[in-house]
């Protein structure tokens, strides 16, 4: 039988040794780690994050558990208080980077989003992660609540996570928006929060497509009126103008009517070229960012910590983002047709087997499983 490592060691093995090494020098504090270096810490936060380790004590001493499969992890047990130091003081920057350098390996691999259109779509949106005010004093967000805001570009090819920024619970949207620096003839779909005049202007200007919902209060004058097909479900076609200094531009209005919940709809988009019937599924295709985060939240460990600073909790946070994008890199390569709770599920009671890939997805065959119970019979018969 052929030697195999772990199923843990295939998964961290992902991320090339050699890019993770170039990424710590970068970003490293300016001393080196007497014994726990960055890969150990990257390590022992994947394994928690993989296995659903509900405290640092507990994931420390899951691994510890498994000690004698660390070897060819190229990692070893760490003290609590030694893991703890290094979250609280080594740079989250690090894992944002590794994150990106991650993205950029899933993206070749990835399956195109669903559409004819070759361009780039992505929806943009942020989500809450609420915190005990107590705990976490340094990010106050209510009266008696704390939150920090995650704020997620993602692309539909794959439906990965292309750009995340993490800040204060009191932050806009529309302020880390125009931080982002899209490609140049790419669709982004937005809801009613992110709409600033300002902004849709800029990304007008630098050829980037937006998708959005018109707020009531929009006040404008019709151009031109498209004829549509009403058993799509269309309303309307119109050019407008909106009366709003800051986008001076015309803009596309389409009305949709949902079949199912009788309900309407207006979008506003500065493209004008594909269908209207087209605009209006992009639009329900940004409802694949609210089960991204339903996805994170259910199914990774977000929302308790084992870090009450700022750095812990976002080193935690990047962290499982990069465990999410393993886990799509992995399914990409095995090329399975499983989703990625199945595969999480089947990982985490498999984690420490050695075999191969195709060993621990392909279940055995009919044929042997009746002559193992054939087999089983006949002994038990003589």
């Amino acid at each position: 039988m052929a030697h195999c490592n772990t199923i843990f060691h295939q998964m961290v093995k992902l991320i090339p040794r050699h890019v993770f090494s170039k990424l710590d020098k970068e970003h490293g504090t300016g001393r080196s780690p007497r014994s726990f270096t960055r890969w150990n810490q990257f390590v022992t936060l994947i394994f928690m994050q993989l296995t659903s380790r509900v405290s640092l004590r507990d994931g420390v001493d899951s691994l510890k558990a498994r000690f004698s499969s660390l070897y060819h992890v190229g990692t070893r047990s760490v003290a609590r208080s030694t893991f703890s130091d290094a979250n609280n003081k080594r740079p989250a920057s690090f894992y944002e980077e590794v994150f990106k350098t991650m993205y950029q390996r899933c993206t070749p691999i990835a399956p195109k989003h669903k559409f004819k259109f070759k361009n780039k779509l992505y929806t943009l949106d942020a989500t809450v992660i609420t915190l005990c005010l107590s705990l976490f004093p340094w990010a106050s967000f209510r009266r008696s609540k704390g939150a920090v805001k995650l704020h997620t570009l993602l692309d539909h090819a794959g439906y990965l996570p292309a750009f995340v920024s993490i800040s204060e619970g009191k932050r806009h949207e529309v302020t880390v928006a125009r931080a982002l620096h899209l490609p140049k003839g790419s669709i982004v779909a937005i809801d009613r929060g992110y709409t600033a005049y300002s902004w849709l202007c800029h990304l007008t200007e630098t050829g980037v497509f937006f998708v959005t919902r018109q707020k009531r209060n929009h006040l404008y004058r019709v151009l031109e009126r498209r004829p549509v097909n009403k058993k799509q479900g269309l309303t309307s076609d119109q050019s407008i103008m909106l009366n709003a200094g800051s986008y001076p531009y015309p803009i596309r209005r389409i009305g949709y009517r949902d079949a199912t919940t009788k309900k309407h709809y207006v979008f506003l988009t500065n493209n004008f070229k594909l269908s209207a019937k087209t605009i209006a599924d992009i639009y329900k295709e940004r409802w694949q960012i609210e089960t991204f985060f339903r996805w994170i939240k259910q199914n990774l460990k977000i929302k308790s910590f084992i870090g009450n600073s700022a750095n812990a909790l976002m080193t935690q946070i990047y962290v499982a983002l990069l465990t999410y994008l393993l886990l799509c890199y992995f399914k990409y390569l095995s090329r399975i047709g499983i989703g990625l709770t199945a595969l999480l599920r089947l990982l985490q009671i498999n984690l420490f087997r050695r075999c191969t890939v195709q060993e621990l997805l392909e279940p055995p065959s009919t044929k042997t499983t009746i002559n193992c119970i054939y087999n089983q019979l006949s002994l038990a018969i003589t």
